[in-house]
This record gives C-alpha cells, structure tokens and sequence, in this order.
C-alpha cells in the first residue's frame, strides 16, 4: 500500500512525513523538487503480544509506504500550481492524505495570506476534479471513435460509465463518494482517477487549538465527510519533536500534552478503514509475522500472501482468533473450548484471526 501526502505549501506535510517515518530532511533536501518515500512498521500490540509468547528468531510487521508528494509551488500569480508533474505523481498512490494548515505562524505566511479551512480543501478538490474530466473527456473521446470502427462489446459497456462518471464529476462530486457497483468501479480504478482515491484530511494545528478541534470536525462534516473521506487532527510541531524521543519518553510527551493518540497510529487507523484492509497473523518459533489483506479475502488468497507454494497447495487453514489465543492462552486450550478449528479455502479471514496453512 501506498499513500500520498499532499498539501498546500507550508501546511507542514513535510513535518507529518518526518514525524510518522522518523527520517529528517534538511532544508537542502527540502528544497529539492523531489518526492520522499519512506517505508514504515505498522504498530500492532498484538504481533508484540504474540512475540513474548512464542519468542520467534524474527519479527516481521506489516508495512505502508508513505509518499511526501513534492510538486506544487507557487506560480507567477503567488497562487500554488497544480502542474501535470505533480498531478502525475499523485495518481500512483493507493490513498491520499491532504494536509490542511490550521496553525499560526506570521513568520511563515500561508500561500493565500490566511487561514481557512474549506477554502485549502475545496482548492485540492477542485483542481482534482478538473484533471479527472479532462482525464476521462478525452478517454470517451476516443472510446467513441473506436466504437465506430469496430463495435467492440467491452468498449460499448465501459462508454455509459465513463459518461455517468464524468456527469458526477460535472456535478462537483468527488468519484470516490459516488454510488458506484463494482463493475464500475473496476473499470474507473484502473485510470487512476484522483477523486476516485480515499482521501483523510489531516488537520494540522498548534497546541493551543486543541480545544477547538471539534469545532473544525463540524465544519467538515457538513460538505466534505463521507464514506470515503474522514479527517484527524495532529500538532506537527509538537509531534515532530516526539518522534524523536525514545517510546518511554515520547509517552510522558503525550500525557504532558493530552495527546491519546500519535499521528501516525491516527494514520494507520484512518488509512486501513479507508482502503478496506485489516491484518491476519502467522507465529511461529521461526517468526511472528502480521500480513495486510484486503476485507473480504478468503483463507486460500491469504495463504498466498504467506508464500505462493501455499496458494498451490493449499489443503486447510488451522483458525484461532488473537483474543481467544489469549483468552485460554494456548492452541491446545483453544481448541478444547471449540476456539480452534480449520476452515475451507472459501473461510473470510477476520481481522485478527491467527492462521496456520495446511498444504502438501
């Protein structure tokens, strides 16, 4: 998976992409019109839990790449530039993240001399709407010409929803909160559309707006929120400096600040609910692993993300879900007490279920 930060400049995305990877850019490397990649442990308290338990040669988390997407600058007129280079650059990720600047500071101006939180998200969402129907104008465009001379069937059912699609974009509505069915959908993901990918607004604030963060959420709610958009609230300044610290460290900087939760564990959260996946595990005296699989995935498909000779071979699927593990504290108590079971290629993993493959 991976997911795009994107953001007006000095909304503080690149002190987000710092703060949750725990890399440093200079200012020479910020300066740079180049995009930052970093490759990051999921958190999973219940991979640690597991091993303590099993006490394996490796532990190995799930992974997200995050993208500090580089880009947008100021035009002649002072006003950010959505260029195609950078336009080009998002489309490659799986989700975005927009960073929205709530924070004062007169040393560091905002590109549009204030703050204003819809204004900095309807600018995003604009300039995305308007690169998807150029994007899919000239897509139907040349779908109808090919029509003519061949007929072809598959072109002849792509044509009507790419027209519904660009109808809905007409009507100022992003791709990704459309009614779509999953022929539909199928079909318009593989253009990488921009408003067709989760967005989570990332607001960024001081430590003294805390109070205000609610009052922000209701602004959001009422236009911009849906099912696959949500918003979270960090202090960039504050948690960038956190993630420094060592983990003991870093706790006694959030309780002194009030901060339940770190930017990057609120990312994690957000960006697994909005891309739909959730984690299965393995353990083992060998390792402890935690994999990340789209919601819906059957027992076969998660055995091949293991190792494709258990796809192949695939016979059963040994079942115990984390919290019954825990709860009786073995896989031989787990299965007296009817925890334990195998299941069928067709079994739906389940967030947290803890899987060994049967195979031959």
């Amino acid at each position: 998976m991976q997911i795009g930060i994107v953001g007006l400049p000095q909304s503080g995305k690149s002190t987000l992409f710092q703060t949750i990877t725990k890399t440093h850019l200079d200012q020479t490397a910020l300066a740079k019109l180049e995009t930052h990649q970093a490759v990051v442990k999921i958190p999973d308290e219940r991979l640690d839990k597991l091993t303590e338990i099993f006490k394996p040669k490796k532990k190995t988390n799930a992974t997200i790449e995050f993208v500090d997407v580089i880009g947008l600058h100021k035009g002649d007129s002072g006003s950010p530039q959505f260029t195609n280079n950078f336009l080009s650059k998002v489309r490659t990720n799986d989700a975005l993240v927009q960073v929205v600047r709530l924070f004062r500071n007169e040393v560091v101006p905002h590109p549009y001399g204030s703050i204003d939180l819809m204004r900095d998200v309807s600018t995003f969402e604009t300039e995305f709407i308007i690169s998807d129907m150029a994007l899919l104008e000239s897509r139907i465009d040349k779908v109808k010409k090919h029509i003519l001379k061949t007929s072809d069937e598959n072109l002849k059912r792509e044509l009507p929803i790419l027209e519904k699609c660009y109808d809905i974009l007409q009507n100022e509505t992003p791709l990704r909160e459309a009614n779509l069915n999953d022929m539909e959908e199928k079909i318009i993901r593989s253009y990488q559309l921009l408003t067709f990918k989760p967005m989570l607004i990332a607001l960024n604030l001081d430590e003294t707006q805390g109070k205000d963060i609610e009052k922000y959420f209701d602004q959001l709610v009422k236009s911009k929120i849906g099912k696959n958009t949500k918003a979270i609230a960090f202090y960039g300044q504050i948690e960038m400096e956190m993630s420094e610290l060592s983990d003991a460290d870093a706790e006694i900087f959030m309780k002194e600040y009030g901060i339940k939760e770190s930017a990057l564990h609120k990312l994690i959260h957000e960006s697994y609910d909005l891309l739909g996946v959730h984690s299965f595990l393995t353990v083992g005296e060998e390792e402890c692993h935690s994999w990340t699989v789209k919601k819906g995935t059957n027992a076969l498909e998660a055995a091949g993300e293991v190792h494709t000779d258990f796809y192949n071979r695939f016979i059963r699927a040994e079942v115990v879900h984390y919290d019954d593990f825990v709860k009786y504290g073995s896989f031989a108590k787990a299965k007296e007490h009817g925890a334990w079971r195998l299941e069928g290629k067709e079994y739906i993993v389940k967030d947290g279920d803890i899987i060994l493959v049967r195979h031959n």
